[in-house]
């Protein structure tokens, strides 16, 4: 009898035995985990990969080279993974495009340059925060969606509980336990989403922050540049 007692409170029993709902909202965050911990290993390795190439390409710059020869060699063999690489190229085919026309004003140079560095910046910010709307709602909306399913399960095991002769812990343990898994779960979908939400936004604010930084002293180079010439 207690092997039986003990089969019958085993993990997959609980969830095959609970109620269609129960089982619906234990799918439902299952599926969130799921996506969540793949958005989470996407977003880790995209954004290791930013780092390093910020840090690779920021080396080759600060190198003393040309900058002509770095944007022939960054078009030539383009990193997609270099989100500065792409505020590089943007801003300096603006400068030279700008300079080939005759009569351009210097400061009219430097607004062109710095609304394309703009423009690249903040498409590189969006890549940066794909994925985390999501594992912010998962982060927030699991533990409600798991307690919804408790709630319903326990109303469930009092329902069958009004209807027997006598109650004891064993008749309303099972219908309590599988209702408490929908919790468990919905914790377990949640924890990991709000970490890697955290994780990654502050990741993402500081990899925006050197791009700001690397504008800046490019737009300071580039503005010495083309006054330099001018003069």
């Amino acid at each position: 009898m207690e092997a039986n007692a003990v089969d019958h409170m085993s993990m997959w029993s609980l969830i095959s035995n609970a109620s269609v709902v129960v089982q619906l909202v234990m799918l439902v965050l299952v599926a969130a985990s799921i996506t969540s911990w793949i958005m989470i290993f996407q977003r880790a390795t995209m954004q290791r990969a930013a780092k390093k190439s910020l840090d690779t390409f920021e080396e080759r710059f600060w190198s003393g080279i040309d900058l002509s020869k770095l944007y022939r060699q960054a078009g030539s063999n383009p990193d997609p993974d270099s989100g500065v690489e792409q505020i590089f190229r943007a801003g300096f085919k603006e400068f030279s495009r700008l300079r080939q026309q005759a009569g351009v004003d210097p400061d009219a140079v430097m607004d062109g340059v710095a609304r394309a560095m703009r423009v690249a910046i903040a498409r590189e910010e969006e890549k940066l925060e794909q994925s985390l709307p999501f594992l912010a709602t998962v982060g927030s909306t699991s533990p409600y969606v798991g307690l919804f399913g408790t709630v319903w399960g326990i109303m469930n095991s009092f329902r069958g509980l009004a209807q027997v002769q006598q109650a004891t812990l064993a008749t309303v343990a099972p219908g309590i336990a599988e209702a408490l898994i929908a919790t468990a779960i919905g914790l377990f979908a949640a924890i990991p989403a709000v970490v890697a939400y955290n994780r990654f936004s502050s990741r993402g604010e500081m990899l925006i922050a050197r791009y700001y930084t690397f504008a800046d002293e490019f737009q300071a180079i580039l503005h010495r540049k083309v006054h330099t010439s001018e003069e």
